[in-house]
């Protein structure tokens, strides 16, 4: 006697939502060349802030915050091509990364006010992407 099982679950498939996810990989490679230009005018040009380094959150120089904010750059550029090619790992990575950006920015916003709250906010929205619809974007696998 055999056994058979049938699955009584139809095939998953991909909704319209997956282009969260593509929005989420597309605005991390941006963060990333935003923060890659950011690093790089605080290491040439700190009178180009609002106050001196001494006025920040976390007392460093500037030349510490822009090569903090290449390095996140340049990671973020590499994460988002991954999260556009589908990548999973990327995806955590991504939403962890963009977090960490969040808050990078939030202890640079007496340098930078009003471009600080709008990469914060670009940043929640891409956590929102990768978390909330990342299951979406896995189900084309």
């Amino acid at each position: 006697m055999t056994d058979s099982y049938t699955s009584s679950t139809p095939p998953r498939t991909a909704t319209g939502w997956t282009g969260w996810v593509s929005f989420g990989g597309i605005m991390l490679v941006l963060l990333g060349l935003f923060h890659a230009v950011e690093g790089l005018v605080a290491v040439f040009d700190e009178d180009y802030f609002a106050v001196p380094s001494s006025g920040l959150v976390v007392e460093v120089s500037y030349d510490v915050w822009g090569w903090v904010h290449f390095g996140l750059g340049v990671t973020a550029v590499v994460i988002g091509c991954g999260v556009l090619a589908g990548n999973r790992v990327a995806q955590y990575l991504g939403a962890i990364l963009a977090g960490a950006s969040a808050i990078i920015h939030l202890a640079f916003v007496p340098a930078y006010p009003v471009w600080s709250l709008i990469v914060i906010t670009l940043d929640v929205f891409v956590i929102y992407a990768l978390v909330a619809h990342g299951r979406e974007m896995r189900l084309t696998d």
